[in-house]
């Protein structure tokens, strides 16, 4: 038998009491506010509504009662009524279920739709639906987050489905796509040396929200507390919640940090005619950015709209969002998409302090975990190398794109490239900056795979049912001669040798090196450099190309190990002083010891790497001319001869070679082959 008392206004969300169980959510400006409880995600009709009584069941903004006779797993939803008016910013709609903004499991029916919630009438069918959970339940077995700092890390991003999905990943069919299928490839990813995997997004995302109907990729939240359910293996949420905490458990038992991608800038939402699911329903004017005299949606997220995070109400959801995934679900830290919309105030005006941006910082909750900002938005806002903070790292978006355009062989690229080996300093100049938070990439999620970035010029995109407009039209790529696969073998070769180019400047340069999924043994979405909605073998993992490129496969691994092994890789100062413009750890050469050459037409580089007398002292030179060029070697007194550990034009196993085992160069000068790196070393 349900029985209710008048509820407390704290915690947000369904919280377990010693009296059964409190339920809390915010409206401002609610007229009326009703508590539905189904038996299934599926229902039509609720089982129980409970009106709540604004004189009984309301403090200040905040709606809450408490329910006696309920239990862990209880499906329930809100409807809220009060004034349609959008131009004041309001669009309530007392026939829509809503899920609850603190919800932290999620039922889903067979029939949802998307659409429902779009069109007039009530979609409670069709809806979304919260689920009553208690975190208390679950045996951590002692498990804690890793806490290891960005000098030592590794990042591996990966789509949680996508790594198990294809036929060929060996993972049970039951658990493909799914938490519990990645655990099964967590022996591969410690064997290739990753210590950290950055998920795309697993906060509940509506999966229909796309042009296509298929959302893959995730980025269109609309519960932030809750694991996206169709990654477990199961309908019932609470086991879906488990299958996430035993993941991050087995993760951190191998010692793999596990890091997500988060996306509080927008949700499914969308604009003017997008559904009303949740935020919409309960306080359009406080959740979003609003024209104030429309009522319009502001857009800086390229979604239909932009969650308004100088709000009190987003700032708090925001904050309390974070904790709990850090708290109760033991993860090792986040990277935030479009993470320059959270310095936009009200009006939409980037903040020279924004207090959400600080409070993440400043959170103790958060104190051990990387917060990782993607430093631009889709509005223009372009904040790489200046984000907030003291703490904040950042996606180097410079670093993807002067890499490119240096081993493409494009013109007055030198200088860029060069900063980018070094850790930036040129962009991050704040004193004291801790140079590893760089986070330097050459492919994401987002754009070509790294295979794909050597194999075509152009994008092809049209199986996103868009004509081939979206995606981004830059990419600073380049076939090498025909656009996508060819049976011609110079150019083969030559993808081959850009590819191993482009992973050894990713583990030589200072920051902390991230890769992308299946890069390691070359997987391609054919050109595609958009696949957001391509939930099929596009852009799933295909573990027999494994089996057809090991030598990439090992060059990576190997180029990890020596990332790891060497302690220059894990300076927490900048090779180059900045301020007072000293080298204490490099020296620069072109093809003539001690003389660079910055020039607008050079394509070439080298550079000395020696950190103490105890260390080896590495000489790193870089080609990216189209004829070969002879390097001169310093001269190093009283040393042992160089030893040559990895030439990118050399084939497998040659390119790489310990250093007890590679070639001892007994001449002044070394040829080093057009669009390769060569790297020796002195113990």
């Amino acid at each position: 038998m349900i029985t209710t008392t008048p509820g407390m206004s704290h915690p947000l969300g369904a919280t377990f009491t010693k009296n059964g169980v409190n339920f809390c959510v915010f409206s401002a400006s609610a007229e009326a506010v009703e508590l539905l409880f189904f038996d299934g995600p599926d229902d039509e009709e609720p089982t129980k509504i409970i009106k709540l009584d604004p004189k009984v069941n309301k403090t200040f903004y905040y709606w809450h009662i408490n329910v006696q006779g309920i239990e862990e797993g209880q499906i329930y939803g809100f409807r809220v009524y009060g004034p349609m008016n959008p131009i004041k910013g309001l669009r309530f709609d007392g026939s829509k279920l809503l899920l609850d903004p603190y919800s932290k499991g999620v039922a889903i029916g067979k029939g949802y739709s998307k659409k429902a919630g779009e069109e007039p009438g009530s979609n409670i069918k069709e809806a979304m639906k919260s689920v009553v959970l208690d975190s208390s339940s679950f045996d951590w077995e002692g498990d804690k987050p890793l806490s290891r700092p960005f000098s030592k890390t590794i990042i591996y991003e990966l789509h949680v489905a996508g790594f198990t999905k294809h036929p060929s990943s060996g993972v049970a069919d039951d658990k493909k796509g799914t938490y519990l299928g990645l655990i099964e490839k967590i022996p591969y990813l410690k064997e290739l040396g990753v210590t950290a995997v950055e998920l795309l997004p697993v906060q509940q995302f509506d999966h229909q929200d796309a042009p296509s109907g298929v959302n893959y990729w995730g980025y269109s939240p609309i519960s932030f507390f809750a694991p996206h359910h169709a990654y477990g293996t199961t309908d019932d949420p609470i086991q879906t919640v488990n299958e996430f905490k035993e993941m991050v458990k087995a993760f951190h038992k191998a010692g793999i940090e596990v890091i997500l991608d988060v996306v509080y800038n927008h949700t499914s939402e969308g604009g003017d005619t997008g559904p009303i699911q949740c935020f919409k329903g309960f306080e359009n004017s406080a959740y979003y950015s609003l024209n104030a005299e429309t009522g319009e949606y502001k857009d800086f997220s390229g979604c239909g709209n932009s969650l308004d995070a100088s709000h009190s109400i987003v700032r708090r959801l925001i904050m309390d969002s974070l904790c709990y995934w850090v708290k109760e679900m033991h993860v090792d830290g986040f990277r935030f998409d479009l993470a320059s919309v959270l310095s936009r105030d009200e009006y939409g005006n980037p903040m020279k302090n924004p207090p959400i941006l600080w409070e993440i910082e400043s959170e103790p909750v958060l104190a051990g975990t990387k917060i990782i900002a993607e430093a631009w938005d889709a509005a223009g806002l372009y904040q790489v190398g200046n984000f907030i903070g003291d703490k904040w790292a950042e996606w180097n978006g410079m670093f993807r794109d002067d890499a490119r355009e240096f081993m493409k062989g494009d013109t007055d690229t030198v200088w860029g490239f060069g900063q980018r080996l070094i850790g930036s300093p040129d962009m991050f100049s704040v004193r004291d900056r801790d140079p590893n938070r760089s986070i330097n990439f050459i492919t994401c999620h987002d754009g070509f795979t790294l295979n794909d970035l050597v194999s075509y010029n152009e994008k092809h995109n049209l199986a996103n049912g868009e004509h081939n407009r979206d995606g981004e039209k830059n990419n600073a790529s380049w076939n090498c001669g025909v656009e996508g696969p060819t049976p011609n073998k110079e150019i083969e070769a030559l993808r081959l040798k850009q590819i191993k180019n482009f992973f050894t400047i990713l583990f030589l340069a200072q920051g902390t090196p991230m890769i992308l999924m299946g890069d390691e043994f070359r997987r391609t979405q054919k050109g595609n450099n958009n696949a957001y909605c391509q939930d099929n073998e596009l852009s799933w993992v295909d573990w027999e190309m494994l089996d057809d490129n090991k030598d990439v496969y090992g060059f990576v691994k190997s180029l990890i190990k020596f990332n790891i092994s060497h302690s220059i890789f894990q300076e927490d100062r900048f090779w180059v002083d900045l301020h007072e413009k000293k080298s204490p750890h490099i020296q620069w050469h072109g093809v003539k010891c001690g003389k660079p050459d910055w020039g607008k037409n050079s394509h070439s580089i080298a550079l000395t790497l020696h950190k103490k007398k105890k260390d080896p002292i590495i000489h790193v030179m870089f080609n990216a001319y189209w004829e070969d060029l002879y390097f001169e070697l310093p001269v190093m007194h009283d040393k042992p001869k160089w030893r040559r550990v990895i030439d990118t034009s050399l084939p497998s196993p040659e390119d790489y070679c310990e250093y007890e085992k590679g070639i001892e160069i007994n001449k002044a000068v070394y040829k080093v082959q057009s669009r390769s790196i060569v790297v020796v070393m002195i113990k």
